[in-house]
């Protein structure tokens, strides 16, 4: 019988604390954000905890990723180059501690007609498959160490540049990035390669 009264009195005891500890956090949660705004609650309140802008992927646009090219000028221009109506315009390219170099220019479409972007991904089957709509088939030529650099990628295949390029309307432009394995230091100027485009030289910084 004692252990009964025992075990009884135990689980009261532990029954009273956890009352206590609810309702002191009932009490802490009802007094945060003290506000008139927050304690208006109904209609008002859902709306104010509803996200100002809708997600991109809820207005059906396709936003190229061109996360390495937020700080560039777009009026440095090292090269321009063309083809099919569309102008290619590099506005840097930077060899990084790394050891790699950092291209980032600029696509413009001058013509009257949409263009498609498709081509610019190389005809690499193992990166087209997992780079569609990318610069992927970007090279450079070290003419001086006679060697070719392709794009850098993953072990999935995944290459370091811009993907989802969705197809250049007339008049607009789009910006990309491409990362390559560094030439050695004592090589200053590569020959710049993409598909649809012509081959120009470009001078590395860094």
């Amino acid at each position: 019988m004692s252990i009964r009264h025992t075990t009884t009195g135990r689980r009261a005891l532990t029954a009273a604390a956890l009352t206590a500890v609810f309702g002191l956090a009932l009490t802490a949660c009802g007094d945060d954000g003290g506000s008139g705004e927050a304690k208006q609650g109904g209609e008002n309140s859902a709306k104010s905890s509803e996200p100002a802008t809708p997600p991109t992927e809820e207005k059906g646009e396709q936003q190229p990723d061109t996360a390495a090219g937020e700080n560039v000028d777009p009026n440095a221009k090292l090269a321009e180059i063309r083809g099919d109506g569309l102008v290619l315009t590099i506005h840097q390219a930077k060899r990084d501690s790394g050891g790699f170099v950092t291209l980032q220019a600029s696509i413009k479409n001058e013509g009257t007609q949409s263009k498609n972007t498709t081509a610019w991904a190389g005809t690499e089957t193992a990166l087209l498959a997992k780079n569609p709509n990318s610069v992927a088939g970007a090279t450079l030529v070290d003419k001086v160490g006679k060697k070719r650099y392709y794009i850098l990628r993953d072990t999935e295949n995944r290459c370091l540049c811009t993907t989802g390029i969705p197809p250049l309307l007339a008049g607009k432009s789009t910006s990309v990035f491409m990362q390559f394995p560094a030439p050695p230091e004592t090589t200053t100027e590569v020959d710049f390669t993409l598909p649809t485009f012509a081959t120009t030289s470009v001078k590395i910084s860094g």
